[in-house]
């Protein structure tokens, strides 16, 4: 009878799961002696080609670990399986799976020259820049057409106050008295000229009632 679990479907989604897993190992915690004396060298090198004959060693001493690099990710989970927290030499042996960092190139590559051309001293623009024209003014010419209509002394609302903002109301300057029209008129007691009194612009009413 078979199981739920048996059959060819099963059997390729533990491939694909073992064919996921790295094919090096790392060992933590490995005895002194493997780094120094070449009879336990050897004798540590033969527990892992019992699963894979073609295995290579890298030795790191002073991190007293080891990455040992199968040709197959299945001989990797097999010698991990039976040789995991295993006493070697006198000392427990911890194995992982060597985990590998993908950052899409085998060497970094200098930043994209996007904005390079701003650092001083300045260097060459990038091919196809432009210098940015810039932007028109922009004339109000409806504002310039009521102002024109308007004689001294009228005023011109731009927009009409609420309970909290005011109004914006253009008011036209009167005309100064001519030079010639009574310069005792125009001159204060000290000898200057009065200057012309700018109207200001009435604040609206306070009231209590605005929506919070």
């Amino acid at each position: 009878m078979q199981r739920p679990g048996d059959g060819p479907a099963a059997a390729a989604a533990a491939a694909v799961q073992v064919a996921a897993l790295p094919s090096a190992l790392i060992a933590c915690k490995v005895a002194e002696d493997v780094f120094g004396e070449p009879r336990v060298k050897a004798k540590f090198e033969a527990l892992f080609r019992a699963f894979d004959a073609s295995a290579s060693f890298q030795f790191f001493k002073s991190f007293r670990r080891v990455r040992i690099n199968f040709a197959e990710a299945l001989a990797a989970a097999e010698a991990r399986l039976k040789l995991h927290k295993s006493d070697f030499n006198g000392k427990e042996m911890r194995l992982y799976f060597a985990q590998s960092v993908h950052i899409g190139s085998p060497s970094l590559q200098p930043p994209k020259p996007d904005k390079q051309f701003l650092i001083s001293p300045p260097a060459s623009p990038p091919v196809g820049w432009e210098q940015a024209a810039d932007a028109e003014p922009v004339v109000n010419y409806d504002l310039l057409c009521a102002v024109s209509k308007l004689g001294p002394g009228e005023h011109y609302e731009l927009h009409t106050g609420t309970t909290t903002t005011p109004s914006v109301i253009v008011h036209v300057c009167e005309n100064e008295p001519d030079s010639s029209e009574g310069e005792a008129e125009a001159e204060t007691e000290e000898g200057k000229r009065a200057r012309p009194k700018i109207v200001q612009t009435r604040r609206p009413d306070y009231t209590q009632s605005v929506n919070q």
